[in-house]
């Protein structure tokens, strides 16, 4: 049996939230300290970012962008997150400290996916046809290397490199961030949608939906190591903390298929709930949270162990999972409920009974259509 949290009808204010703890309303719960920081929030459904306070687990602003939000990314050297705006191009910079933009830049065209550079002081910002280096001092545009080929993905290591899946061709072009240049072009086989780095960076891992694959390719050679079969389409990538093991899910199977990279094979495909979608990893304890829409729970695995957990109810259409950084509490992403569930983590070992279920921590309102969030630590 699962067991359900009823939040309150309208906002869950930290108001609410001390005269809930007054009243003896969710004590049981409340057991620790949360995390120091926020989880920015980005809502598709809105022009807006919601800031949930990770230390009481209310919402503690709704922050206006420009344009509609789709990714949010931290800085890891600095408490400010980043916000992606696709349709107009246009990244904003949120100040954890004041929770409000900070700055903002538009460049010119749409925009596909952006990530943080290694050293935390450039954002590079995907185009369909180039790829962008924001200065993280200025927010302006400092380098723009061109594409051949329509970009759908990218992903950056740590050595310099930068993998991009070209669409019209089917191509991985592996780009030299330092140089500027597009170093090497390698066709592909089938048209393909994901790629990720290994995480020491020297290999490169691509996923096509159409053949229902991973090929790993070498990042300095361009050299294609081996393509892997799979019983689902890879839609979603999830790594663990070590980064020996991609978890993978997608259509085709209702469960997670899981990569060794470094052994280039596969190891196993395990059930993981119904239509499996969006993944988190913890380190300690060594699990994996699934997120299952259809069902609206999440399906929780032992990574070592490949057995179920358990399973939580979280919301209406669960599809992104994150974990602070403390690896305490897992925070659930409801599309179509607009909430983010809280689920503590140690609440799974706290059981006495692996039949146990485990309940909600809480629930937070937080928009329309929640996508994308990132934890930033403060103080």
């Amino acid at each position: 049996m699962l067991a359900y949290f009823v939040p309150i009808e309208g906002s869950f204010t930290r108001r609410a939230w001390l005269l809930g703890a007054a009243m003896g309303v969710g004590c049981s719960r409340r057991k620790g300290r949360g995390f120091p920081g926020y989880a920015f929030v980005a809502n598709a459904g809105e022009r807006a970012v919601a800031a949930v306070d990770l230390d009481t687990f209310a919402l503690a602003k709704k922050i206006g962008t420009e344009g509609i939000p789709s990714k949010v990314i931290a800085n890891p050297q600095r408490p400010v997150a980043y916000v992606l705006m696709p349709e107009i191009g246009a990244v904003c910079e949120i100040d954890a400290t004041t929770l409000a933009v900070s700055r903002a830049t538009r460049l010119g065209t749409p925009a596909v996916d952006m990530r943080q550079a290694a050293d935390g002081k450039s954002l590079w910002v995907l185009q369909q046809r180039a790829l962008v280096r924001l200065d993280g001092e200025r927010l302006r545009a400092a380098q723009t290397i061109r594409l051949r080929g329509v970009a759908v993905d990218f992903d950056l290591n740590r050595d310099g490199y930068a993998a991009v899946v070209l669409r019209e061709p089917h191509q991985l072009a592996l780009l030299r961030l330092d140089r500027g240049i597009v170093e090497r072009v390698v066709d592909l086989e089938a048209e393909s949608a994901q790629v990720r780095f290994q995480s020491d960076g020297k290999q490169v891992l691509v996923g096509s939906r159409a053949d229902r694959s991973v090929t790993i390719f070498d990042t300095a050679s361009g050299r294609t190591v081996v393509r892997l079969p799979l019983a689902v389409e890879p839609a979603n990538f999830c790594f663990n903390s070590d980064g020996g093991q991609l978890f993978v899910t997608g259509p085709g199977m209702d469960a997670v298929a899981i990569v060794f990279p470094y052994q280039t094979e596969v190891g196993e495909t395990i059930l993981a709930g119904r239509a499996p979608d969006g993944m988190a990893a913890t380190a300690t304890p060594p699990y994996l949270f699934v997120a299952n829409p259809e069902t609206g729970s999440i399906t929780v695995l032992d990574i070592d162990t490949r057995k179920l957990v358990a399973a939580v109810a979280v919301g209406q259409e669960p599809r992104r999972i994150l974990i602070t950084p403390d690896d305490q509490y897992a925070l659930v992403l409801n599309q179509r409920s607009g909430d983010m569930a809280v689920v503590r983590v140690a609440a799974f070992r706290a059981r006495r009974h692996r039949s146990d279920p485990v309940p909600l921590f809480t629930m937070v309102p937080v928009g329309k259509q929640p996508v994308s969030a990132a934890v930033v630590e403060v103080g």
